[in-house]
């Protein structure tokens, strides 16, 4: 099978292996050894092809990117020229990355351009999508968390894409990791025209990106880092809503996406995704790692907003009981905020913040933060760690087996930092829930749906989990000494930094997990273990 290059070539499909088009007489064999065998797609700036490189043993699969100027006249062919040279030098300049095609080779001939580049088998996010349906909350946290360190490492590069959206990123088969393709953020055709007098060519005229995915700033062809993030959070709505940004509305006095009451998440995720989304690039996250900051401390906000908020009424008897004890003002599960945020001078987002970062240091403490304010400084230190605080400030009767299925039953997903130990959950479906930092040591899970589950720094020593579903489920940090994960469906699961101690993974599927080897050495495998990488075995 070949398939010729020539865009006016009437039939350009050939079942024969030939070197040139029977039907117009086009060379066949780029370069003396690149056979292309399909067309994968086309747009205004040339055409995506996948081919064989015959020049290696096995013919493997690569992909070509053809651009193909307009017209023929010299400035045309030479801003052709620049644009293909810039999506070289940048993949150049990107260097190796797991999740990003590699550049293999690129030339020129017949004044037609080439880019030779790693072929990428898999599904689109769109393509995924549009089979498997919408993305739940715990699934975008987890596309952010694939995708933001990628973003972090191409922005560290001074580089930006200018292009991320849904189409532009393929779940790869092989190990269900996230590519990021297309550098060339080049989707117009080179025109005709010459430079204006500003200087401006059709060159930067032209490469602004998709309209919608991309910010304001950069369809005025000023783009900042700050865009790509933008650009991931409109793939966000995608991946939550199935709508393009040309199905949204938009606000037509400050241009802002209209998205709010399509999407169905905690009130923090919401904020996070607004920020990400702000039409003024000043007010949006600067940085990747800011995402992800803001991302990390939302199971311990989630838990403040419910347990730390400040007991409206009683002031005088409670400002008399903090002067007698030099507390800082305790909070209630049951109580409302404030209505004036500067009422409690004492207590702020950074003291908030701080105490979150101190109960982060020591992971096998649970629940609830008192804080204490000294003399001196007013500030906040952490005192003491209760067991889920109620509004009289005792410890509240922890969740039941009945009393936590029944909960999500009736829609409840936020379980995190909680005492759940020794709970018996067999078999129950408790997909999509979120147990973020709870205890959940010796906890019987044993057959539960746990599909896409929070349990980002939970304490799950010896927990059984044998048989559990636990794909795309979140398990950054946590502790699973001694858990017995014998037979669990761990596929495309998070197990970064978590701790797999003497965790028995014996028969268990780990296809396309983040999870490193260093980290399964520690754990029992056998050779029904299926690895990240899809194969069976000890290695």
């Amino acid at each position: 099978m070949s398939y010729c290059l020539n865009p006016n070539c009437s039939d350009p499909k050939s079942a024969g292996h030939f070197r040139t088009c029977e039907v117009c007489g086009t060379t066949l064999l780029l370069r003396d050894r690149y056979r292309v065998i399909q067309s994968l797609g086309q747009g205004g700036f040339g055409a995506t092809f996948l081919a064989q490189d015959e020049g290696l043993p096995g013919g493997p699969s690569c992909v070509i990117k053809q651009l193909r100027p307009s017209g023929s006249a010299p400035h045309v062919i030479q801003m052709a020229r620049d644009l293909f040279e810039r999506e070289a030098k940048t993949l150049g300049k990107i260097g190796t990355h797991p999740q990003i095609p590699r550049l293999l080779d690129y030339f020129e001939e017949s004044e037609h351009f080439y880019l030779v580049q790693e072929f990428i088998s898999g599904a689109t996010l769109q393509q995924e999508v549009r089979k498997n349906g919408l993305y739940s909350e715990p699934g975008a946290k987890q596309f952010l968390t694939e995708i933001l360190p990628l973003l972090q490492y191409i922005h560290e590069r001074k580089v930006i894409h200018r292009d991320i959206k849904p189409a532009n990123l393929i779940r790869r088969s092989q190990d269900a990791r996230l590519v990021l393709i297309d550098f060339g953020a080049v989707k117009n055709q080179v025109s005709q025209a010459a430079a204006n007098p500003s200087g401006q060519t059709a060159l930067t005229a032209y490469a602004i990106g998709t309209p919608g995915f991309a910010p304001p700033e950069q369809m005025a062809m000023r783009p900042v880092y700050a865009s790509d993030i933008y650009a991931v959070g409109v793939t966000c709505i995608y991946l939550l809503t199935g709508k393009t940004p040309k199905d949204l509305n938009y606000n037509p006095t400050t241009g802002e996406m209209m998205w709010g009451d399509l999407v169905q998440v905690s009130d923090h995720f919401r904020n996070v995704l607004s920020k990400m989304l702000e039409v003024s690039v000043r007010s949006r996250y600067q940085t990747s790692q800011e995402v992800l900051n803001a991302l990390d401390m939302e199971p311990y906000l989630d838990s403040l907003s419910n347990s730390l908020l400040i007991k409206p009424g009683n002031n005088t008897t409670q400002q008399s009981m903090r002067q007698e004890s030099h507390e800082a003002p305790r909070f209630s599960r049951s109580s409302h905020p404030p209505s004036n945020p500067g009422a409690n001078p004492n207590l702020n987002v950074a003291q908030i913040a701080a105490a979150i970062r101190a109960r982060r240091n020591k992971p096998g403490e649970t629940s609830g933060i008192t804080t204490k304010r000294t003399n001196s400084d007013n500030s906040i230190s952490k005192s003491n760690v209760l067991t889920n605080v109620k509004s009289n400030n005792q410890p509240e009767r922890k969740f039941d087996a009945q009393g936590l299925l029944q909960a999500y039953l009736k829609g409840r997903r936020d379980f995190s930092l909680r005492n759940l130990r020794l709970l018996n959950l067999a078999g129950a479906d408790l997909s999509g829930a979120n147990f973020h930092a709870s205890q959940l040591d010796k906890i019987n899970l044993q057959g539960a749906k746990l599909y896409d589950s929070d349990f980002g720094k939970a304490c799950l020593v010896q927990a059984n989990l044998k048989d559990a579903n636990l794909s795309k489920a979140y398990l950054s940090h946590a502790d699973l000494e001694g858990a017995d994960l014998r037979g669990a469906n761990l596929t495309c699961a998070q197990l970064s930094q978590a701790n797999l101690k003497g965790a028995n993974l014996c028969g268990a599927n780990l296809a396309g997990a983040k999870v490193s080897e260093e980290q399964l050495a520690l754990a029992k495998t056998n050779w029904l273990t299926v690895r990240p990488n899809g194969k069976r075995g000890l290695m």
